[in-house]
């Protein structure tokens, strides 16, 4: 699957210029006109990188970054400012805004493809520590759980058993089936507990309904 990046750009040689370029080089490319129409394919649309010229009509890179940058949804994504602007000052003011890079126009294309590979990289890390962050919080979830039932149920266990010790010939008899489901079903739980506290690569399954559940086994 080919990486995305969204190139936002007003300037309408420079926008094609950069499309096949990147298409070139076997990235999957959307293109806006600015922020605004930038938010728009950004619906429908996830790429690991944007290209944003500083200065566009209706919505600047600048805005278009911060308003990203505070969205829990697209902040991972890595922006790259394209911008005339060289001084420090300004390249202060888009870092405090939350840019991850910048490039001064105009852009050498060896050097933009460099930095778009770096900014895929930090992208897919990013990912991978979320996934793994999001793996341990589930495990760690899951062993509470477990542990959690695994006391009353325990006491179910034994409690059973005593009933069952209790019980005369004629009633065990009269009580099998029921006996019987209920030792099944509290095994069945007992093991379902033991597979929480010991779960190890938990996988999240599609189910019914758009509901997703953890896969145990």
């Amino acid at each position: 699957m080919k990486d995305k990046i969204l190139v936002v750009e007003d300037e309408k040689d420079t926008r094609f210029i950069l499309e096949k370029l990147l298409t070139r080089n076997n990235y999957e490319v959307a293109t806006a006109i600015n922020g605004e129409d930038a938010l728009e394919i950004l619906k429908n649309f996830s790429p690991k990188v944007i290209l944003a010229d500083w200065t566009m009509p209706v919505l600047d890179g600048l805005s278009l970054c911060n308003i990203l940058k505070a969205d829990e949804k697209f902040k991972s994504i890595y922006f790259i400012i394209l911008t005339a602007r060289s001084s420090l000052k300004d390249r202060i003011m888009g870092l405090d805004i939350g840019a991850d890079d910048f490039l001064v126009k105009p852009v050498e294309n060896q050097e933009l493809l460099a930095r778009i590979r770096s900014g895929i990289r930090i992208y897919n890390l990013q990912n991978e520590l979320k996934n793994a962050e999001h793996s341990k919080a589930v495990v760690d979830l899951a062993c509470t759980i477990g542990h959690k039932i695994n006391n009353p149920l325990s006491s179910l266990m034994l409690s059973l058993k005593s009933i069952e010790n209790e019980l005369n010939d004629d009633s065990k008899s009269k009580l099998a089936d029921d006996l019987k489901v209920m030792k099944e079903s509290v095994e069945r739980i007992n093991k379902f507990v033991q597979q929480l506290i010991y779960l190890k690569n938990p996988q999240v399954i599609d189910y019914i309904d758009e509901n997703r559940m953890i896969k145990t086994d």
